[in-house]
């Protein structure tokens, strides 16, 4: 694959989600070209506010800085999740460009008619000639604010060209496009009214590439390939993902948030396993999962999100505990307290890395717009890195012996056994995996 050259000592990996946010603001402060932002969403919370205070202040000190940043169109515009309706996020930009005057320009994406059937989920922080990624979005829990985490992972890479390649997508592609409109304002345009343009839009973004001219890889160097895919058909992403499993040889390490794989990924584990490969998953709780409500808690139906990702992961390893007893498979399940659990990506063989915010389930298989980093590093210079990751990852894990450790159904809350049973009933369960 096509790729860019970069000095194996310009990539780092961040120690956890305080370290991240310290970055993201002293990157802030120091920007002198430009800050480019891309995120699900920058929340109207402590943390998003500071961010956007941070923007503020370096258009103030800089005015010549380019600053924008990119966030989804329909979550800007909703309150959260089991919450009162609002105005969202957008109210927060608004009152912001009103006070402080233009400069920081909040544009939303609409990636598809409506959110449910696809949402912008592109990742990445464009900050002169570095690109600092994670899957992470910009709130409270995110940013570890208020003693609470959700944990993601963080990598800040130096390369102009890389830093070039993101730039130019977000201008060429998304801010030429008449659906990508200015949440700053309060003159949004309706749904309706964008709804032809949203179609051009998606259209474009299924055909679209990282424009970057490539390089051999230097000695001392990794390789990196920028990566977007949107949509089943032809997707380089997706195409990447399945293409570094199946030719993974001796090991491989499968991180997702939400155990729900498409087809093609359980299909090619399996065939990984039965051809003595190690594959390793690592993912959260039920309880570290964003969306778990406690049982004492009033029961909302997003609240059953959780034990759906569990029924999927205990039938996943009642197939396969043949290959947990002969040390094939090895399935470790987060937890940390009342934090949360956000990782995603592969690591392959010591020489491949996948960083990315696609969750590795049918929803970004099929529909959200998604991208990621692929590392290939064959001098192996980043191995302790990697490592040093994925043992902080495992500290806080316990790793399954048997499948009959997960909770079967009749363990879970009276709500959400009645739920999962009716769903099941009229096979509803398929189609709602397929949209998760």
């Amino acid at each position: 694959m096509p790729a860019l050259s970069v000095p194996a000592e310009c990539v780092q990996t961040l120690a956890g989600p305080s370290a991240f946010r310290e970055t993201l603001l002293a990157q802030i402060a120091s920007a002198r070209r430009r800050i480019l932002i891309t995120a699900l969403y920058l929340q109207d919370d402590d943390a998003g506010r500071e961010v956007l205070d941070a923007l503020y202040t370096a258009h103030t000190a800089h005015p010549q800085l380019e600053i924008a940043v990119y966030v989804d169109w329909h979550r800007a515009q909703r309150g959260l999740i089991g919450q009162r309706e609002s105005a969202g996020n957008a109210a927060r930009y608004q009152a912001m460009a009103k006070q402080f005057g233009p400069g920081v320009p909040v544009y939303g994406v609409p990636v598809q008619r409506r959110e449910l059937l696809g949402v912008f989920h592109f990742k990445g922080f464009v900050i002169d000639d570095a690109v600092l990624y994670s899957g992470a979005s910009l709130n409270d829990v995110y940013l570890e604010r208020h003693g609470r985490y959700r944990l993601d992972r963080y990598h800040l890479i130096h390369s102009r060209e890389l830093a070039d390649s993101f730039a130019a997508l977000l201008k060429n592609v998304l801010r030429t496009s008449p659906a990508v409109c200015p949440l700053d304002s309060a003159d949004i345009p309706s749904r309706a009214a964008l709804r032809p343009e949203i179609a051009k839009l998606r259209k474009v973004l299924a055909r679209a590439q990282y424009d970057f001219t490539a390089a051999p890889r230097q000695a001392g160097a990794v390789s990196i390939t920028p990566l977007i895919g949107l949509g089943a058909r032809d997707n380089a992403l997706n195409r990447t993902l399945l293409q570094l499993i199946m030719q993974a040889r001796h090991e491989l390490v499968l991180l997702t948030p939400y155990f729900n794989l498409p087809g093609p990924l359980r299909h090619a584990l399996r065939r990984r396993i039965k051809a003595g490969c190690r594959v390793t998953i690592v993912l959260g709780d039920k309880t570290a999962n964003d969306f778990y409500i406690p049982p004492e808690a009033p029961f909302k139906t997003i609240g059953a999100l959780p034990y759906l990702y569990e029924t999927n992961l205990r039938r996943f390893c009642k197939t396969n505990q043949g290959a947990i007893d002969a040390g094939m498979l090895a399935v470790h399940i987060w937890k940390d307290g009342s934090n949360t659990f956000h990782l995603k990506g592969l690591l392959v063989d010591d020489d491949c890395a996948l960083l990315t915010g696609h969750n590795l389930n049918p929803r970004a298989w099929r529909l959200d717009l998604e991208n990621g980093l692929l590392i290939r590093d064959p001098e192996k210079r980043l191995i302790g890195q990697h490592r040093s990751e994925l043992a902080g990852f495992l500290a806080k894990t316990t790793r399954l012996t048997h499948y009959e450790e997960i909770e079967p159904i009749d363990a879970y809350p009276q709500p959400v056994q009645r739920l999962i049973r009716r769903l099941a009933h009229v096979k509803a369960d398929r189609l709602i995996n397929r949209i998760l």
